[in-house]
């Protein structure tokens, strides 16, 4: 693609040089630039892309956007100056990739809980009608059938726009993607255009980055503000977020709830650990799926799906052959009846739903024996609160390490402990650093009928340890101690 061509989605202040060279790839990373890529200089956080414009040049690189104009520019080398290099690499992404939102319909989910479900189970509902789809998703990335390992929610915009572009060029109709308040903050969604968003809900979460709740709020906010008037946008009214967050959008708003008035509603007729029978907008269902944060989940997805011209019969039908994705609410049982649950409850709000709705439906005198931990280098406030949130709902908590990084185990586990102040509690729980001792510890002290909930992980299959990862996953150790 000719630069100058793509210098038409952008605004730059000035061009040194030529735009007539052929652009033959985008990278933000000098270590990625190869003979006639574009690199985009942007001031990071922890380091400033600027420092690297001698690196993309000695690598091959015949553009440099950036900010502030280098002293030395070569001939053979033309400088776009931006006012905003971060903002300007999406749109750049996006029409270097052909665009690719422009052919297929994109549909964005935000908040705190919820998104991996729900974006996945958008995702799983129109493959079952027969189209062609992808996902963007904290497990997995998919276009169809094809899995793309990934490492975050929402994907560096060169990344993601590559991704997209796949996705429209094999013929994909519809994409399903999270979208992570980082990814807001950061511009990572910069120049795509969404046909719908959905609002889940919204507690504490990323207070390391956003410092406070509230920059959190605004950049989920943000998203919304950004939707086109032909998009649609279906929110949560039992979330004193949700219409907060539709305030300026242009797009058309719909409602769902569990509790009041809104276009899509539902309440639960029955409940157990295989599945709910569920009231959903005057038609009753059975659904694979358990807990009042689930029919929550389930209710974005319907209200998504006929905001997208399926009809409700339909959706219904399908809502009904899905199960639950990868380490959300998963079921393992244990030969003499002993329950297991692996979820990623890793907030204090995601640690109360689980933990409700286990309580809701355990049959007294079955107890709850809950495993949890908090990640290392991340909000250390939400680590207390976890602990009181375990305790407050479980009748033996232990508390073990999640993915500590580049802290130390005991520091963190020292941080959640000093949440649990009374004598009482204190005695509900153990302090067990090793992870795989935790959840067999758990399993052995289960008696039949019991409820071990294992949270924080969910579907990782690593724990992440002084900046290496090793493999670990939760469901292998339940089944090894359930001798399964």
């Amino acid at each position: 693609m000719k630069l100058s061509e793509l210098l038409q989605v952008i605004k730059p202040l000035q061009v040194c040089g030529t735009t007539d060279t052929i652009v033959a790839g985008i990278a933000i990373d000098s270590r990625q630039v190869k003979p006639g890529y574009l690199f985009i200089a942007v001031p990071g956080t922890q380091v400033d892309g600027h420092t690297f414009i001698p690196k993309a040049i000695e690598q091959g690189a015949t553009v440099i956007v950036c900010q502030t104009l280098p002293e030395v520019q070569p001939d053979n080398v033309t400088f776009v100056q931006v006012e905003d290099s971060e903002g300007a690499v999406g749109p750049l992404a996006h029409h270097f990739f052909g665009d690719p939102t422009e052919k297929l319909d994109l549909i964005g989910v935000t908040g705190t809980n919820g998104k991996t479900t729900t974006a996945t189970l958008l995702f799983k509902m129109f493959r079952a009608f027969g189209y062609r789809c992808g996902l963007c998703s904290t497990v997995c990335n998919y276009i169809d059938e094809e899995a793309i390992p990934t490492e975050h929610t929402t994907p560096d915009p060169i990344t993601l726009n590559r991704l997209l572009g796949r996705m429209a060029d094999e013929g994909c109709r519809y994409a399903f993607m999270e979208v992570s308040s980082h990814s807001v903050a950061q511009h990572r969604i910069g120049g795509l255009k969404f046909k719908g968003g959905i609002f889940t809900n919204l507690t504490r979460d990323h207070l390391d980055y956003h410092k406070t709740f509230e920059a959190y709020r605004d950049a989920k906010k943000a998203f919304f503000d950004q939707l086109p008037k032909d998009a649609f946008v279906v929110t949560n009214a039992d979330d004193k977020n949700g219409l907060f967050m539709t305030q300026n959008t242009q797009a058309t708003v719909k409602t769902y709830s569990l509790r009041s008035m809104a276009d899509f509603r539902a309440r639960i007729l029955e409940e157990g650990f295989d599945g709910m029978t569920l009231d959903f907008c005057g038609r009753e269902v059975f659904v694979q799926f358990i807990g009042r944060f689930n029919v929550s989940n389930l209710l974005a997805v319907y209200g998504a799906a006929v905001c997208m011209g399926k009809k409700p019969e339909d959706v219904l039908l399908v809502l009904s052959t899905l199960r639950p994705v990868n380490g959300r609410f998963e079921t393992i049982r244990s030969r003499d009846g002993v329950t297991a649950i692996v979820d990623y409850a890793h907030t204090p709000d995601a640690l109360d739903n689980v933990l409700a709705t286990i309580n809701e439906i355990l049959k007294k005198p079955g107890q709850c024996i809950t495993v949890c931990g908090a990640g290392g280098n991340r909000d250390k406030g939400k680590r207390p609160l976890m602990a009181q949130s375990a305790v407050r709902a479980s009748d033996r908590v232990i508390i073990t390490s999640d993915n500590p990084r580049f802290e130390e185990p005991q520091d963190i586990i020292n941080d959640m402990l000093a949440g649990i102040t009374t004598p009482e509690d204190k005695r509900k729980v153990l302090a067990i650093t090793d992870r795989r001792e935790a959840i067999r510890t758990a399993c052995t002290l289960a008696q039949p009928g019991d409820v071990i909930l294992i949270a924080g992980k969910g579907h990782e299959d690593y724990q992440e340890i002084r900046g290496v990862k090793h493999h670990f996953d939760d469901h292998e150790v339940v089944r090894e101690a359930f001798e399964l």
